[in-house]
């Protein structure tokens, strides 16, 4: 296996598969009923008056605006690109999204919409959601996506082969997605609710962290559970680790079932908390989410305006 320059301690760690089931299999086990009570006691946090506003603010930036729908069309695309310029039409100071994500066909048509106007267009590739075709047609996938100008790619991990203890051809792909990838971001969907337990998210994390990936996302989406608090701390502590033993920021992309403003601010909390305050910026941390926007939108609106609009105020995704 070849991976990138690692510093002393981690350079043993992907020689060969035997060094790589041994390094993931020797991570501290994760404390199950602690990290729930830590992610319950976090989520009890109150946020009032201009720190809401900030958090808010704070959440719409870093929303990673979603259409994965068979029925997506070009039409659809374009609507949300102009939500992801303008969220709030009535209110031109509200932040823009950070990026906006949707099937490789459909990348051309994002990147038309949002030229020139710094929001990221993100692919999701590798035969989302399931991962399952040859990493010949995930590669192909990739690099249709990166061509026609995606600028991140969401790639999902073969799940089997993680839960079969084959580490190395897991490692193998994501490093192969990461190349084909060029200047594109990496995020690599662990599909958190199909590993079972918090150690294997734990292991699975430090996988793609080591195999190159920029980012650690927790689910597509289309399995339940998606991203958990619980899931999402353990995810956390994979990157402060990381960066403690490497000096390199990697980021972490919860995804799925993440739909009102509450549920945000538990998350941002969890950032601040358990990563600390420099991951509090889209670089760093993103919400997966299609719904969630409506909702920030409105709690914003309130913040501002001392009453609640309704959904009527905001378009329909």
């Amino acid at each position: 296996m070849s991976t990138p320059t690692l510093p002393a301690g981690l350079d043993d760690a992907t020689r060969d598969d035997a060094s790589l089931r041994r390094f993931l299999h020797g991570l501290p086990g994760v404390d199950q009923v602690g990290v729930e009570a830590r992610a319950a006691s976090l989520g009890t946090r109150s946020i009032k008056k201009a720190a809401k506003l900030w958090a808010i603010d704070t959440a719409i930036s870093m929303v990673d605006l979603t259409t994965l729908e068979g029925a997506d069309t070009r039409g659809k695309v374009r609507a949300l690109a102009a939500k992801a310029k303008l969220p709030d039409p009535e209110r031109p100071g509200t932040p823009r999204v950070a990026a906006v994500c949707v099937y490789p066909d459909l990348v051309a048509t994002a990147v038309e919409s949002l030229r020139g106007t710094g929001i990221g267009v993100a692919s999701v590739a590798t035969a989302f959601p399931s991962g399952r075709t040859s990493r010949e047609i995930k590669l192909a996938e990739v690099e249709f996506a990166v061509a026609a100008g995606a600028t991140e790619v969401d790639m999902v991990i073969d799940r089997g082969a993680f839960l079969e203890g084959r580490y190395g051809q897991v490692f193998e792909e994501i490093q192969a997605v990461k190349a084909a990838c060029g200047d594109a971001h990496l995020k690599v969907i662990l599909e958190t609710g199909e590993l079972a337990t918090y150690d294997n998210v734990r292991r699975a994390s430090w996988l793609a962290l080591l195999a190159g990936g920029d980012f650690i996302k927790t689910s597509t989406g289309k399995v339940s559970p998606a991203a958990t608090l619980p899931v999402t701390h353990v995810m956390l502590q994979a990157v402060r680790d990381w960066f403690t033993s490497t000096g390199e920021l990697r980021g972490v992309k919860p995804a799925g079932g993440i739909r009102t403003t509450k549920d945000a601010i538990k998350y941002l909390v969890a950032v601040h908390e358990v990563a600390g305050e420099q991951w509090l910026t889209p670089e760093l941390f993103r919400f997966g989410a299609s719904s969630l926007l409506n909702d920030l939108l409105l709690q914003r609106r309130t913040q501002l305006d001392g009453h609640y609009s309704g959904p009527d105020y905001v378009t329909v995704d």
